[in-house]
């Protein structure tokens, strides 16, 4: 497939920063400007330095091991009671995530299309059944590699406005670095700080990435290399996320404005861009929706064709099927009129669920010699783990407890 040439010709930590940098993480970081101005950057300075901390072990795994973070699972549990258990749980779990993730982002993509057309509600449904048609051709088809390279351009491109429409806002930067050092939780705020680190921390990024390295690596003597990629194309992921943020809270915090569409959201950009805001951001979105709708259904594929044993790489049958499976049903999530908050939502359920569990079984594999010798996770790597698993435990039982109506 194209999209492996890609891998081969840039480190897999931007394959995962593409993956992450999607239309639910710019609502979440928008929203979590305008409502809460910079009292929530903490929230995504922790998920930056959480998602480095994980992908680091996964990407790790995958380079030592030379086998995938799902291989690796089917080999701990082959001789478990609970295996068929937590397969199943771990299948349904990320086909519903994603499917959900899907959803939102086709339903993201097609809303950025929508917003560059006067008549943008006939507009958006042939746009989620011509992008995921397209996304389809480009995992079947494997054609992957020049549209990423487009798509990364034209996020880029977003990630440039966000930066200089910050600096032309001019906001308060002792409000900033209060916001980014000291943690609190606003009245209200909980369900969107838990929309912040789980659009960011996800597990399937923990399955596509040790994939991706295995890969790309072969030697171990290239561990430098992977840590550094992993670092630093997360890193810059995380900065796109809190100048987004950080924009919408210099620009929108205190204005009124209820955001409900691409166009509001845009508004955060208008010192800059002008009458062109709208435009911008709506590039921008198709952008990272394109970009991420397919790399979900690519994790998928990975994670599932890995735990079943199901051989022939990503050129087989079984692979193709199971990613083109998503985008069929993300794509019917995204047409039935669900709104894609409402699909993000989903989302976070199925991810507070599954992530605490396929970041434990990482902890775990980190830690056994016998696979990763004398690579093995270190006391500082095993508690950073255990404080990154902590959290995330606790706000994804918040976040199912909130969801079903418990509290």
């Amino acid at each position: 497939m194209a999209i492996f040439s890609r891998i081969k010709q840039s480190g897999p930590g931007a394959l995962v920063a593409a993956a992450f940098i999607g239309p639910g993480t710019v609502t979440a970081c928008t929203l979590a400007g305008a409502n809460y101005g910079f009292a929530l950057l903490w929230a995504l300075l922790f998920t930056t330095i959480a998602t480095i901390i994980l992908q680091e072990m996964s990407a790790r795994l995958g380079l030592v091991s030379q086998k995938g973070l799902g291989e690796n699972l089917r080999d701990m549990l082959a001789a478990s009671p609970l295996k068929w258990p937590l397969f199943a749980l771990i299948t349904v779990a990320l086909y519903v995530g994603n499917a959900a993730y899907q959803g939102g982002n086709l339903s993201g993509a097609a809303l950025g299309v929508s917003a560059l057309s006067s008549d943008a509600a006939s507009f958006y449904k042939v746009s989620v059944v011509a992008l995921g048609l397209l996304a389809a051709a480009l995992l079947g088809f494997g054609s992957y590699k020049i549209i990423e390279r487009l798509l990364i351009a034209l996020v880029a491109l977003m990630a440039l406005a966000f930066v200089a429409t910050f600096v032309a806002v001019g906001p308060n930067f002792g409000a900033l670095l209060k916001g980014l050092f000291t943690p609190q939780i606003p009245s209200g705020s909980l369900l969107t700080v838990v929309a912040l680190i789980g659009t960011t921390i996800v597990p399937y990024n923990l399955f596509l990435h040790a994939s991706a390295v295995k890969s790309k690596w072969s030697g171990t003597e290239s561990l430098s290399e992977v840590r550094t990629d992993t670092a630093t194309a997360i890193g810059l992921g995380g900065l796109i996320t809190i100048l987004i943020a950080s924009t919408a809270a210099a620009s929108l915090f205190g204005a009124g404005l209820k955001i409900t569409s691409v166009t509001d959201m845009a508004t955060q950009l208008e010192p800059l861009f002008g009458g062109f805001s709208s435009t911008m951001l709506g590039v921008g979105f198709f952008a990272a929706g394109l970009s991420s709708s397919v790399t979900a259904p690519l994790a998928t594929a990975y994670a599932m064709t890995e735990i079943f044993g199901l051989k022939g790489g990503t050129r087989s049958r079984a692979f193709r099927a199971i990613a083109l499976s998503v985008i069929a049903i993300g794509a019917t999530l995204a047409l039935t009129g669900i709104k894609p908050v409402t699909l993000i939502v989903s989302a976070q359920f199925a991810n507070g669920l599954l992530l605490p569990i396929i970041a434990v079984f990482l902890l775990v594999t980190m830690n056994q010699r016998k696979i990763m010798g004398a690579y093995v996770n270190k006391a500082l790597a095993n508690t950073l783990g255990i404080i990154v698993i902590g959290v995330t435990t606790v706000l994804g039982l918040r976040a199912i407890l909130i969801a079903t109506g418990v509290i």
